[in-house]
């Protein structure tokens, strides 16, 4: 058995706990870790709530919360040659990460660099991975405006490092108090909330070239409204509403070379996750309401002894 954060139907936080669940066993591609890292994400709460991705089965309780790990290899599966026991590897895993243990399909998986650390490399797969995805799917030539919204997250954090590495202008919206720590992304801060759209206008007079939405719902159709083509609007948020638009859905990747492409910024210096917060295992609840409360900056970590 090993200690997982669990939720055991869908609801709000009074359905979370700890639980001892199976510990888990490799199959055919996958590896067993040992938990020093985990990323907490909206995704986690919203799953909880009952959300479901396109093609996503009906959970089977108990659910184990998260969708980052970084870890040691423990036991690795039939087939596999990717990865040996004692590995320092982060990725995916297949059923979540709140625990002492967690597959990660080997896929879906990459080795730790030396120089980058267990809770940063815990922040990597779906925040930062995801910031990638979006900005290939966009492919912007230098010297482009791209709006984020919604910058101060996870995601945002890392988009806008890595589109002002890419010689990209960006302008982000979020709320007041982090205008200081959306400045020193390399990013131009613009109040969130009613007339946003306006005040995108008066710091991009010349327009933006593509919005990537953070956010969904009223803040996306906003954003929409400064672009003249659609087709460089792309959200990470509301599926529904940026199909609605004539935009898209940032489309994932998530394989092996998409997390060595990220690690690498982190260990060359050029993205730094912005680990703002990082929990003990123990106080798991603690970290996901930080987040499910929508008042972190970047990134929140829980971590594992060992």
């Amino acid at each position: 058995m090993t200690r997982a954060y669990v939720f055991t139907r869908n609801g709000g936080p009074e359905v979370e706990g700890f639980a001892e669940v199976p510990r888990p066993v490799p199959g055919p591609g996958q590896v067993l870790i040992a938990l020093r890292a985990a990323g907490v994400n909206p995704a986690d709460w919203k799953r909880r709530q009952g959300l479901r991705g396109p093609g996503e089965p009906e959970p089977r309780f108990p659910v184990v919360f998260g969708r980052e790990a970084a870890g040691v290899v423990e036991e690795t599966g039939p087939g596999v040659t990717a990865f040996a026991v004692g590995d320092e590897v982060f990725g995916h895993p297949v059923a979540g990460s709140y625990a002492e243990h967690a597959l990660l399909p080997v896929g879906g998986a990459a080795r730790k660099p030396a120089g980058v650390s267990w809770a940063d490399a815990a922040t990597l797969p779906v925040a930062a991975a995801t910031a990638w995805d979006g900005l290939r799917q966009l492919d912007l030539p230098r010297g482009a405006t791209l709006l984020v919204t919604g910058i101060g997250g996870g995601v945002g954090t890392a988009a806008a490092q890595i589109a002002v590495h890419e010689g990209l202008t960006v302008i982000g919206t979020a709320s007041e108090g982090k205008k200081d720590f959306v400045e020193a992304l390399g990013a131009v801060h613009v109040a969130s909330g009613p007339g946003a759209a306006d005040r995108v206008r008066a710091a991009a007079p010349d327009g933006v070239d593509a919005v990537f939405d953070l956010v969904g719902g009223e803040p996306l159709r906003e954003a929409a409204a400064l672009l003249p083509d659609r087709s460089r609007l792309i959200s990470g948020a509301d599926r529904a509403t940026v199909a609605e638009l004539g935009g898209a859905p940032v489309l994932r990747e998530r394989t092996s070379q998409v997390l060595e492409a990220v690690a690498a910024l982190v260990a060359e210096g050029v993205l730094d996750p912005r680990v703002t917060a990082r929990f003990p295992f123990a106080e798991a609840d603690r970290a996901l309401r930080a987040v499910e409360e929508g008042h972190s900056r970047g990134k929140i970590v829980i971590e594992f002894g060992g």
